[in-house]
């Protein structure tokens, strides 16, 4: 189908859900977003499936919001569904691997905070960008920060500088950085298909709960500061400036 844009399958234990729109940099459009919670509901009412493998197709994992849905209006609506995307990967009652080996910026990297265990492979690279287009991890904030060291979160998303996968681990955004992406991440799935699926349900609440506790507490006024920011004069200059691959006009020479 010419508008599937995640892919969806199930072997032995494991859900496989790949991202799949590489024409527009897997970025978190209405359509993506809809179809990976449905990849995800369904994923977590099988219950053959005890863990899932969230990965991508194409050389860039997720490009975070689809900026041209930002400027056709509908903000709030937008970082709504990012913010109840972000808590489904996190309370889905099954582990969810990250298996990425390719460009992760802004949003994206909420999904990458919001997997319980991420590998990353050499082609991969990361970057807060939104301290560059105007705006400000926001949301992304709640499945980030608590994985990070606080200092290079400090670093990162003040300067949205871009890094690559040993720093990403050694920082805490990710669980390692791997060679051989599909050794790596086969090797991570075949320890949780060794796994009691009641042990594993029962297991990550225990890692989680904070997590959805900061949702609870802080996810409707982030989402709000990311829609007002989106409608400000200085983020439709980043953004024009970025689809159009200038600098901004108040980046200094």
């Amino acid at each position: 189908m010419s508008d599937r844009l995640v892919q969806y399958s199930a072997n032995r234990g494991i859900a496989r859900i790949a991202l799949d729109s590489p024409r527009n940099r897997n970025a978190l459009s209405a359509a993506l977003v809809e179809q990976l919670t449905h990849a995800l509901t369904e994923a977590g009412a099988d219950d053959t499936v005890r863990a899932v493998e969230l990965t991508h197709t194409g050389p860039v994992f997720c490009a975070g919001a689809d900026l041209t849905e930002t400027s056709q209006g509908g903000i709030k609506a937008g970082t709504a569904r990012v913010v109840t995307l972000l808590r489904d990967i996190v309370a889905l009652p099954k582990p969810v691997v990250g298996s990425i080996d390719g460009h992760v910026r802004a949003g994206g990297l909420g999904l990458v905070g919001a997997c319980d265990i991420a590998l990353a492979g050499p082609a991969s690279t990361f970057a807060f960008s939104e301290v560059r287009l105007g705006l400000a991890p926001a949301m992304i904030s709640l499945t980030t920060l608590p994985r990070m060291d606080p200092r290079a979160a400090s670093r990162y998303y003040l300067t949205g500088e871009t890094f690559e996968a040993t720093t990403a681990a050694r920082i805490g955004l990710i669980t390692e950085a791997v060679d051989d992406i599909d050794a790596g991440t086969l090797a991570v799935l075949d320890a949780l298909r060794a796994c009691s699926p009641q042990g594993l349900r029962e297991t990550k609440p225990l890692l989680t709960a904070g997590i959805l506790d900061a949702f609870e507490a802080k996810a409707e006024a982030l989402a709000e500061q990311s829609a007002r920011l989106f409608a400000t004069d200085e983020a439709a200059e980043g953004m024009s400036a970025f689809l159009a691959k200038r600098p901004p006009s108040w980046a200094a020479d």
